[in-house]
C-alpha cells in the first residue's frame, strides 16, 4: 500500500468536492440530527411523563414502546419506517428524508424518555414535600421545583445524544437522503477510490464530534459551577 499515493489522492478529492462533503453532506446530516433531538425529546418527555403516571395503561405503554425501539436494531427500524410509513401515510411516498427523520425520532424518544425519567426523579422527594407544605400544588411544584433541578441533570445527557445522533445518521445512507456517507457512496463510485474519501469523511465527523463534546463538556462544567456557588 503506497501512503504517498493515498495521501496525494485524499488531499485531491478533498479539494474537488470539498462541497459535497461540508456544505451538502453536513447539511444533511446536521439537519436530520437536529430534528431528531428536538422532536425526540419532546416524544420522550410525553413517554417519561407517561412511565411516571399513576394511569397504568399509560405506563404499559410507554414501557412496551421504550422496550420494543431499545430491543431492536436501529436499522431495522429505519427499513421498518422506509416501507411501512409510505403505506400507512400516502403524502409520505416518495419522501425519503421525512420517512428517515421520523424513524430516528421514535428510536431517540425511547432512549431520551429514560434520560429525562431519570432525571426528574434525581431531584430529592424532600423538596417536593416541602413545596407542597407551604401550599404549592403538584403542577406548580413540578414546573417551579421539579423541572428546574431536573433540567439540569438532563440537558448534558441530551448534549450527548446529539452526538451519538450525528454518528448514527450515517446509517441514513442506506437509503441515499444526502448525509455524509452518503456523499461518501457517491463519491467513492466518481473516483473509484474506496479508502480516500472514507478518510475525509472519517475524519469530518471526529472533528464535529470533537468540538461538541468539548462544547457540551463547557456548558455542563458551568452548569455544575452554578450549583457549587
Amino acid at each position: 500500500m503506497n501512503f504517498q499515493v493515498i495521501g496525494r489522492n485524499i488531499i485531491q478529492i478533498a479539494v474537488k468536492y470539498w462541497d459535497k462533503f461540508l456544505i451538502e453532506g453536513l447539511s444533511y446530516t446536521f439537519a436530520l440530527s437536529a430534528i431528531t433531538v428536538a422532536f425526540g425529546a419532546i416524544f420522550g418527555a410525553v413517554l417519561a411523563l407517561q412511565k411516571m403516571s399513576k394511569i397504568a395503561p399509560l405506563r404499559w405503554l410507554s414501557v412496551a414502546y421504550v422496550e420494543i425501539i431499545r430491543g431492536t436494531p436501529m436499522l431495522l427500524q429505519l427499513y421498518m419506517f422506509y416501507f411501512a410509513l409510505p403505506m400507512l401515510i400516502p403524502a409520505l411516498n416518495k419522501q425519503k428524508f421525512a420517512c428517515i427523520a421520523i424513524a430516528l425520532v421514535c428510536n431517540s424518544a425511547a432512549y431520551v424518555s429514560e434520560v429525562i425519567r431519570s432525571g426528574i426523579q434525581a431531584v430529592d422527594y424532600g423538596q417536593t414535600e416541602a413545596a407542597l407544605s407551604l401550599g404549592l400544588t403538584k403542577t406548580q411544584n413540578f414546573f417551579s421545583v421539579v423541572l428546574p433541578q431536573a433540567v439540569k441533570n438532563i440537558l448534558p445527557a441530551l448534549g450527548n445524544e446529539f452526538i451519538m445522533i450525528i454518528k448514527d445518521t450515517s446509517l441514513a445512507s442506506t437509503f441515499f437522503i444526502g448525509d455524509l456517507m452518503t456523499q461518501y457512496v457517491l463519491i467513492k463510485g466518481t473516483t473509484y477510490l474506496p479508502i480516500e474519501p472514507l478518510v475525509i469523511v472519517g475524519a469530518i465527523y471526529f472533528a464535529v464530534t470533537f468540538i461538541l463534546s468539548k462544547v457540551f463538556g463547557f456548558f455542563e462544567r458551568r452548569m455544575r459551577h452554578g450549583e457549587a456557588r
